[in-house]
């Protein structure tokens, strides 16, 4: 179970101080919950805060009961967090399958490599040794990058915007990858997102708007309401 505790995030910007996130306390331990919002509400960087991307200037973060605030991204991964990029990250010189290999924490062996990536809808035999790197399409590394979260098999797993550059690839597969996930871990999986198809799936659901908590509720409570308010006329679009 994840807890955060009056988390507050400031930067400087032009020498004044500029509040991301302010004041959000939250508890999550559901197996599918999705933070939604406005552009600019904080969504990603509040996923970061979580992975330990990003350090938060106030409040502080539990994990299963232990303050993980000053804990690195590193740290975290070990204790059962992991984190998907809305832009995943290119690795030059490293191959597919040796990529998948350090997600699990272990050697594996072909055909296992193979099943993760045919989880994602990848034929196997023309990426496993492929480079992570500029080769790759924007989709294509998503896609692989979901595929090492597979292998890894956290009792956390957070995505950014996973549906961003997926679009050959359909949200009903991308869907049944989290299932498949939860089956595995029995952990809670924390998505990021727009998509009213994503968002349809979740136990939970968090509304964020100027970096503070507007609501949080089951998707039956939440989602009639956030897609017919004027104020989400944005999110809204994205949703059509």
């Amino acid at each position: 179970m994840l807890e955060l505790q009056n988390i507050t995030f400031e930067v400087e910007e032009n020498g004044q101080t500029k509040r991301i996130l302010s004041d959000v306390s939250l508890t999550i331990d559901e197996r599918f919950v999705a933070i939604t919002g406005p552009n600019g509400s904080g969504k990603s960087t509040l996923a970061k805060i979580i992975a330990g991307i990003l350090t938060p200037t106030g409040g502080k973060l539990l994990f299963n009961g232990e303050d993980i605030t000053p804990l690195s991204v590193t740290e975290r991964a070990r204790r059962g967090i992991s984190f998907a990029f809305q832009q995943p990250v290119r690795f030059k010189g490293i191959t597919v399958k040796d990529l998948i290999s350090l997600a699990a924490g272990k050697h594996i062996t072909v055909g296992e490599a193979c099943g993760y990536l045919s989880e994602v809808g990848l034929c196997a035999r023309d990426y496993i040794d492929r480079e992570v790197n500029a080769s790759l399409s924007g989709g294509e590394l998503k896609r692989i990058e979901i595929a090492t979260v597979l292998a890894r098999g956290t009792s956390l797993s957070v995505f950014d915007e996973p549906e961003a550059g997926i679009d050959l690839w359909s949200f009903q597969n991308l869907i049944s990858v989290f299932e498949k996930m939860y089956a595995k871990s029995q952990g809670s999986i924390v998505i990021i997102s727009h998509q009213e198809r994503i968002l349809n799936i979740a136990d939970k659901i968090v509304v964020l708007s100027a970096g503070r908590i507007e609501r949080v509720g089951t998707r039956e409570e939440i989602l009639p309401s956030l897609l017919g308010t004027s104020a989400c006329r944005a999110l809204t679009d994205k949703l059509s």
